[in-house]
Formats: structure tokens, sequence, C-alpha cells
């Protein structure tokens, strides 16, 4: 059941709607209510399959990780120089860069 729930706890908005047309079917058991579960769970499992042939989601936490990394930069080093700046950005840019060829290889 842990699995369901996102890193904050919560649901995310393809769970809540597949847990909302769950509950609709467990109430009524009518069989539109059972196609409506079937296509919801259905673009939940392609949306799922799609992340994780293209590592969208991998992706995207790893440019969460190089913002949040320059931000930390510079809230530590308010009077850094451009120079610094630059070359904090540049070497968080780089990783960056290098996180995401490096999943090019991973396998599924």
């Amino acid at each position: 059941m842990t699995a369901m729930f996102g890193s904050g706890g919560g649901m995310s908005n393809a769970q809540l709607f597949q847990q909302v047309a769950l509950l609709r079917w467990l109430s009524s058991q009518s069989e539109a209510d059972r196609k409506l579960l079937a296509a919801v769970t259905g673009v939940q499992v392609g949306r799922e399959l799609l992340n994780r042939i293209t590592g969208q989601d991998q992706v995207d936490a790893y440019k969460r990780e190089c913002i949040l990394s320059i931000a930390g930069f510079l809230q530590k080093n308010p009077r850094a120089s451009q120079a610094q700046i630059n070359a904090e950005v540049e070497k968080n840019v780089l990783l960056f860069a290098a996180r995401v060829k490096a999943l090019e290889s991973t396998p599924l």
C-alpha cells in the first residue's frame, strides 16, 4: 500500500482518479464503472511505462537537484563573484548532463 503514495505521503492525481474509479465500481458493480476503472488504470499503466522507457521522471529529478544545488550555493555564498557563480553553474550543469547521459545506457 505504501508504494501507492508519493514521497509527500499523498496520492498523485493519476492515483486519485484510479481510486475514485475503483470506489465507484466497488459501490455500484456496474459495467460502465468497470469500463471507467479499466480506462483510468490503462492510462496510468501507459504513463508509467512511458516514463520508464524515456526516463523522464529521473531527468526531472536530476534537473531539480541541479537547480537546488545552484540555489544552495548562492544562499551559502551571497558574496560570490560572477566567476565563482559561473564555475558552480557549469559544474552542476555538467553533472546533470553526465547523469542524463548515463540514463541512456541504463537497462529498462
